[in-house]
C-alpha cells in the first residue's frame, strides 16, 4: 500500500498547540455492482435542477413526518472529486449537499468569473467536468498492511486518557481508508454495501482524489473568519487553492492582522500547557503522541504568534461545522497538501 506520508510514522515533536472497533466480517461484495452509488452511478451522473426538500422543522410545523436523513448522491460526489482535483476542497466527500459543499462552490465560481450562488448548477458541473478530466473513481484492493494497523479499537477522547495512549492512531481500518480516499466513514461503507473491511483482497469502490502538489509554492494565505476558509496564493497573487476550515471560537479568538509562518511540523506531537493556554479546566501539562487523532492531527503550520498555528484535525467530517480555540483547522489531507507548498516567512492574513 503507498501510503500518505503521514501514515509512514509517527516523528515526537514538542508543540504548546490549541485545543483539542474493528469492524465485525460481513458478506464480501464485488466492485461494478449495480445499485445508486455504483461505479456506472457515479461516473456518468450529470447535473439535473430538482426541487428542494422541505426541512424536519418546517414538515413539522406542516404537521407533516420528518423527512428521511438525506442520502448520498452520485452527482453530488462527482462534483465534490471534480471540486478537490481543482483546488476547491469541499473537505471529506460525503455525497451530501453541506455547507463546505457550497462554499467551495462559491469560491470556484468567483474564480471563474460566474455569478456566485454556492449551487451546483449545469455551467458549474460543465467547467468542473471540463477541467477534471479521467475517471471519478477507482478500485482499491484491502492489503495485510491495511489490516494490520496497529489501531486503537476506540480512540480516547479525553485528554488526560490521550495522554497515556502509545500513539494517536486510527480506531481501525475504515477509519484509515476513509482518511486515505478523503471520504466520510459513512461514503465509504455507502460505496460498498456488504464489503468485509477485515478481509485482504476485498475490492472497494473508492474516489480517485487528487494526490498531486500545489502548482507552485505558497506566497501569502488568507484565513477568512466570517467563511470559514483558507487561501492560498502563489507569488502572482493567484488562487491555488481553497480550504474549508474551523477558525476560532469565543473564548480564545483567533487573531486579527498578519503573521508569519515559523515552520512547519509533520506528525507532532501536542503539548497542553495550562501555564500558557486559556482554555480547558486542566491544571497538569499533557504531551499527547503523534497520529491522526492527535489533536493537531498530523501537521503543525507555526504562525509566529505563540500557540497559533494552522493544523489538522482528528476530526476531518467536522470541519467548517464546530469551533477551535484560535486556532485554524484543515482536514488532515488538506493541512498536509498545503504545508508542502509553505515555507517560513510565509504572511498569513487573518481577514
Amino acid at each position: 500500500m503507498n501510503r500518505p506520508a503521514y501514515l509512514a510514522a509517527f516523528a515526537i515533536l514538542s508543540l504548546a498547540a490549541c485545543s483539542p472497533q474493528n469492524d465485525a466480517k460481513a458478506p464480501a461484495v464485488q466492485v461494478g455492482q449495480t445499485g445508486p452509488l455504483s461505479r456506472d452511478a457515479i461516473e456518468n451522473a450529470a447535473y439535473t435542477p430538482s426541487p428542494a426538500a422541505p426541512s424536519n422543522r418546517a414538515a413539522q410545523a406542516n404537521g407533516q413526518p420528518p423527512q428521511a436523513q438525506p442520502q448520498p448522491d452520485p452527482t453530488l460526489i462527482r462534483a465534490q472529486v471534480l471540486l478537490e482535483r481543482a483546488r476547491f476542497s469541499p473537505g471529506a466527500i460525503d455525497g451530501l449537499d453541506g455547507s463546505n459543499m457550497r462554499q467551495a462552490i462559491s469560491a470556484f465560481q468567483a474564480a471563474q468569473g460566474l455569478t456566485v450562488s454556492g449551487q451546483l448548477d449545469a455551467e458549474v458541473m460543465g467547467r468542473l467536468r471540463a477541467a477534471g478530466v479521467g475517471a471519478i473513481t477507482s478500485t482499491y484492493e484491502i492489503t495485510q498492511q491495511d489490516l494490520a494497523g496497529p489501531y486503537l479499537g476506540t480512540v480516547p477522547t479525553d485528554l488526560a486518557a490521550q495522554g497515556q495512549a502509545a500513539h494517536m492512531g486510527y480506531a481501525n481500518v475504515v477509519e484509515a481508508l476513509a482518511e486515505r480516499f478523503h471520504v466520510t466513514e459513512a461514503l465509504l461503507r455507502a460505496m460498498n454495501p456488504g464489503a468485509d473491511f477485515n478481509r485482504v483482497g476485498q475490492a472497494l469502490l473508492v474516489p480517485a482524489i487528487n494526490r498531486t502538489p500545489l502548482a507552485a509554492d505558497v506566497d501569502h494565505i488568507d484565513v477568512d473568519k466570517k467563511e470559514g476558509s483558507v487561501k492560498a496564493y502563489d507569488a502572482d497573487n493567484k488562487l491555488i487553492a481553497y480550504f474549508p476550515a474551523t477558525i476560532g471560537s469565543g473564548d480564545n479568538p483567533t487573531p486579527t492582522g498578519t503573521v508569519k509562518v515559523n515552520g512547519v511540523a509533520r506528525n507532532p506531537d501536542y503539548t497542553y500547557d495550562p501555564s500558557k493556554l486559556s482554555y480547558g479546566d486542566g491544571k497538569a501539562k499533557v504531551v499527547v503522541k503523534p497520529g491522526p487523532n492527535n489533536p493537531v492531527g498530523v501537521v503543525w503550520i507555526d504562525l509566529n504568534k505563540p500557540s497559533y498555528g494552522i493544523h489538522g484535525t482528528p476530526d476531518p467530517e467536522l470541519v467548517g461545522k464546530t469551533a477551535s480555540h484560535g486556532c485554524v483547522r484543515l482536514t488532515n489531507w488538506d493541512a498536509w497538501t498545503l504545508a508542502d507548498k509553505v515555507k517560513p516567512g510565509v504572511t498569513v492574513r487573518f481577514l
